[in-house]
């Protein structure tokens, strides 16, 4: 039996297809290496002395996956395969309903043909839009989300929950992630973004590296102990192994779970610089300039559900989560290009 891994040579598909093979599960991976590397891959099988399979191919292309369900004997699928920029999903939102949205209903046609009823999803806090109360439990209402990125995880939640109730022989398992950083400690794999980083950890490591000039702080008049943005972020190791373990719990209560992933703590834009330059041993250069629209002044999770649910909580720690970044960065300048 194999794993099927949609956008497995992502950033956080990667981390979990080393997991998945470093514990002896075999891994197919789907990619269409539109934000991912093939490297990364070729990274991993160097962690592990594993290979995984690699189809070079869209989940938008029917064929394909009914090529990979027709020769490998699939138990379980892990879908984070996606369009991600929430930025670019306002510019382009037809592209990102047809890639995230129309992509997993075709998935899920070529799992219903080939009897794979076992699905962990890749969804987004982003599902919460302006959060009601913090931290946020699974509990608090989804919906009146600020972007189409958001609205595509949302759309593509209700849809499984639907599905779920017409297949009760499913699994389905979505999990809201809250903001992935760090690396693998090695520093062989990691965040590679296209372009200018939308996200500020990998911005402020190039800052540190000196591929930008500066760091936007965006306000630092909110109500929090600083004035700057509180958000939760999560290692993107311990994500890996919440994947791992809503594999090994999918056969237990409901047909549809939705659970959080996060570390349940709460940390400043001013944190994490901090933390930053204490791992780099560096100054980084920033400015405090205006609010955007739309940001809220803080956000992050209530993860119990995660460890009632799937026994997983998150272990690593800022220092960690910024001292694997910086050691990613620092031996790849240029990224999976260096």
């Amino acid at each position: 039996m194999a794993i099927l891994v949609t956008g497995g040579a992502g950033y956080i598909g990667s981390h979990t297809v080393l997991a998945l093979l470093e514990r002896g599960d075999d891994v197919v991976v789907i990619d269409n290496l539109s934000n991912s590397s093939k490297t990364s891959l070729e990274r991993v099988t160097e962690l592990t002395g594993k290979v995984p399979t690699l189809y070079v191919a869209d989940i938008l292309d029917k064929q394909a996956l009914k090529e990979i369900f027709s020769k490998h004997n699939i138990s379980d699928v892990i879908h984070f395969a996606g369009l991600k920029s929430v930025g670019e999903s306002v510019r382009k939102p037809l592209e990102y309903y047809e890639n995230n949205v129309v992509g997993t209903l075709i998935l899920l046609n070529e799992m219903l043909r080939a009897g794979v009823n076992s699905l962990i999803f890749s969804s987004s806090a982003t599902v919460y839009g302006n959060p009601e109360k913090v931290p946020l439990s699974e509990e608090c209402q989804v919906g009146g989300t600020t972007n189409p990125y958001g609205t595509s995880k949302l759309m593509v939640e209700q849809i499984l929950r639907d599905f779920s109730h017409a297949q009760p022989e499913f699994r389905i398992t979505c999990l809201r992630y809250f903001n992935p950083v760090g690396a693998h400690a090695s520093g062989r794999i990691g965040e590679d973004p296209n372009g200018i980083p939308n996200n500020l950890v990998p911005y402020i490591s190039q800052v540190a590296i000196g591929k930008l000039e500066c760091l936007s702080v965006f306000g630092n008049d909110y109500p929090t102990p600083d004035g700057t943005g509180v958000r939760d972020y999560i290692h993107v190791l311990d994500l890996a192994s919440g994947h791992l373990a809503a594999l090994d719990h999918k056969a237990e209560g409901s047909p549809f779970k939705a659970i959080n992933l996060g570390t349940g703590v709460g940390y400043s834009v001013l944190d994490l610089i901090k933390a930053f330059e204490k791992a780099a041993q560096t100054k980084i250069n920033y400015q405090i300039v205006a609010r955007r629209p739309g940001d809220v002044a803080e956000c992050w999770s209530d993860s119990s559900l995660a460890k009632q649910e799937l026994g997983w909580i998150a272990t690593r720690s800022l220092d960690e989560m910024m001292r694997d970044t910086w050691n990613w960065q620092k031996n790849n300048p240029n990224g999976f290009g260096s």
